[in-house]
């Protein structure tokens, strides 16, 4: 397969790569509506939304990625995709499983997260509060 034929797609993580290897076609979704890319394609950059992301590779085979809120560029034959969060799936069922499992306890941790430092906060602003008294 020639460079004409593909395009070399990275999906990042913040933490690590999801993906990285060739592909015929990208299907993604953006906050104006779902658009599909071949090796062609206008170079641009977009803004996705949580969906589902489908790579049909140089082979042939798809692959499916769920995916949270992120970037996506495209220049030349190369796209590269920086996304919050991202999981793999083998088939659409099994992809919305992974997603079910993983973003909630993500969303549950991020929440516990969130809890603590409110806790951090108040407790900073209510010692500040403590040092403006007069000493009697």
């Amino acid at each position: 397969m020639n460079v004409a034929d593909s395009m070399q797609i990275t999906l990042r993580l913040p933490t690590r790569i999801l993906f990285e290897g060739e592909a015929r076609r990208l299907f993604a979704v953006a906050e104006n509506g779902a658009f599909g890319i071949l090796p062609k394609h206008i170079d641009f950059v977009t803004a996705l939304v949580p969906s589902v992301l489908i790579l049909t590779t140089a082979a042939g085979a798809e692959q499916f990625f769920g995916i949270d809120e992120g970037v996506l560029v495209k220049k030349g034959h190369e796209i590269l995709v920086a996304v919050r969060r991202g999981v793999q799936g083998a088939d659409l069922d099994s992809l919305n499983e992974t997603v079910q499992a993983t973003f909630v306890e993500i969303d549950e941790e991020e929440r516990v997260a969130r809890s603590a430092l409110s806790r951090l906060e108040a407790g900073i602003v209510r010692r500040f509060g403590e040092l403006r008294k007069p000493l009697t």
